[in-house]
């Protein structure tokens, strides 16, 4: 009897443990439990019938012809029909060749205004003579290009229904966080209308397909197909164009990226009301601002976008940029890399004037630039450039850089293609074990600044450098003429 007592008393016992478990559990239990969806197919019914197939067209020049030796089949063979008909047919275009031919691609886009106003990819119609698009019931139009930007790779179609059409609203990517979950929906390898679920894998992802690369990165499977197709929050709103993956087989593998609606929807906005696209312009040459220029500029924050070079006559010019500033914020958006000042320049439109916050002689000041039209290169690029030494006398050695430095001779102007107005010390040799190799110095630059101060030839370069390592700096920040391109270069101390 006792012993049946003591096992409720540890029943009951153990009941309660397991109710104060269960309390705690739920108090502290994690938010995700609670937001993770049992179901997507709420969502999915509401905006599927707003995503499209869009089918194109191209007639392309025909290759050389092919002929096959059929002589060298026996006359009986079933072979000589099936290869007369691939060699002498459309693809072999053989006896006369270069013959056009007619290439079919599929893509998807989806339906942003009941009027038929459509968005996809600019690689899914980009040379197509022939654009349809095929609605979720089976429905097929065909489209207009209304316009389209490479820059952003992105496309605005046109239909014309007889009936108002589904639709889907832009949202918020900046909102969207790591670890959110998304949905892709669109028609991978011409399946039709698929739906695919992930989240958020990482975001302002630059992949180096052009200047406005921030890509949000997903594992949803995004397949050949799916290009100019929507990523859906949870509250049924566009926050990506699907737009690439990376593959080493071609399929899906878990990494697919999408436009992010904060670059598209402006862009997409524009075409609707232009036909193209109107970006600002700087009119200047940036770098990236490294951990050793931060030290050697004495920069009191990260990043930043570093000014190697200001256009003549260029809105830059105009509002008083000089080589050498750090633009840290541009029309109220902070500058941590090159894409940021690229993106922020570009969403101004030309005519307006915005805020710059610069970085200058050891503070912070604020300009205004009038913006410009961007012309079609790039808003700011990279400085660039390559150069092989010329002979050079008087030349002084920088152990401390593992540089040597020459006299800018009338031969090296020549060899090197520079003007008369270049002054400064030319880099003779460069020593492998040094700094300077591994800031990428070569033979053939010119270092025409230390600090802020000009040089114009090798011992005061060398001077200058001294100081600025007497002075215990950790950096010395030197400025570059590479065949005619300026950039700055941080260049450490060897720790002695």
């Amino acid at each position: 009897m006792s012993s049946m007592r003591l096992s409720r008393r540890a029943g009951f016992a153990g009941l309660a443990l397991a109710a104060a478990m269960f309390l705690s559990a739920a108090i502290s239990a994690p938010v995700y439990a609670a937001d993770a969806p049992t179901s997507f197919a709420p969502l999915v019914q509401r905006v599927a019938p707003a995503v499209v197939n869009v089918s194109t067209t191209e007639t392309v020049k025909g290759g050389p012809a092919m002929d096959f030796p059929f002589q060298d089949l026996p006359p009986d063979s079933p072979f000589r029909d099936f290869f007369k008909h691939f060699f002498n047919g459309p693809m072999g275009q053989g006896q006369g060749g270069n013959q056009p031919m007619i290439e079919h691609s599929l893509g998807s886009g989806f339906i942003i205004d009941p009027s038929g106003y459509i968005v996809t990819n600019n690689h899914v119609i980009k040379g197509a003579t022939l654009i349809n698009v095929i609605l979720s019931d089976g429905k097929t139009y065909k489209a207009k290009l209304v316009g389209r930007d490479e820059r952003t790779d992105l496309a605005l179609l046109k239909i014309d229904a007889d009936h108002p059409l589904p639709f889907v609203k832009w949202g918020d990517s900046s909102k969207a966080k790591v670890g959110d979950w998304v949905i892709a929906v669109g028609n991978p390898f011409g399946l039709g209308g698929t739906v695919t679920a992930g989240i958020v894998s990482a975001r302002g992802r630059d992949l180096h397909e052009g200047p406005y690369d921030s890509f949000i990165q997903t594992d949803a499977a995004i397949n050949r197909g799916n290009s100019g197709g929507p990523m859906f929050d949870m509250d049924g709103q566009v926050i990506g164009i699907n737009a690439a993956i990376y593959s080493p087989n071609g399929g899906s593998v878990g990494i697919g990226f999408a436009i992010p609606s904060s670059i598209a929807e402006p862009v997409i906005e524009q075409l609707r009301e232009h036909g193209t696209v109107e970006r600002g312009w700087l009119g200047v040459q940036i770098q990236q601002v490294t951990p050793d220029m931060t030290e050697s500029l004495g920069l009191k924050h990260k990043g930043g976008a570093l000014v190697a070079h200001v256009n003549k006559g260029s809105p830059a010019a105009e509002a008083g940029l000089r080589q050498g500033d750090v633009i840290t914020t541009f029309n109220g958006r902070n500058i941590n890399d090159l894409r940021d000042l690229t993106n922020a320049v570009a969403d101004v439109k030309p005519g307006q004037t915005a805020p710059a916050v610069i970085f200058r002689d050891g503070h912070d000041e604020t300009i205004k630039v009038k913006v410009g039209k961007a012309p079609p290169e790039n808003v700011a690029e990279n400085s660039q450039g390559g150069g092989q030494a010329a002979p050079s006398a008087d030349e002084t050695k920088v152990p401390s850089l593992g540089l040597t430095l020459g006299r800018l001779t009338a031969d090296a102007r020549q060899e090197l293609n520079l003007g008369k107005n270049v002054k400064g010390a030319l880099v003779t040799d460069v020593d492998g074990t040094g700094s300077a190799a591994d800031q990428g110095l070569r033979p053939g630059d010119v270092i025409v600044k230390v600090g802020n101060s000009d040089v114009d030839g090798p011992k005061e370069a060398a001077e200058h450098i001294e100081a600025a390592k007497k002075e215990k700096k950790k950096a010395v920040l030197v400025l570059l003429n590479r065949h005619g391109s300026e950039l700055f270069v941080a260049l450490p101390f060897s720790v002695s």
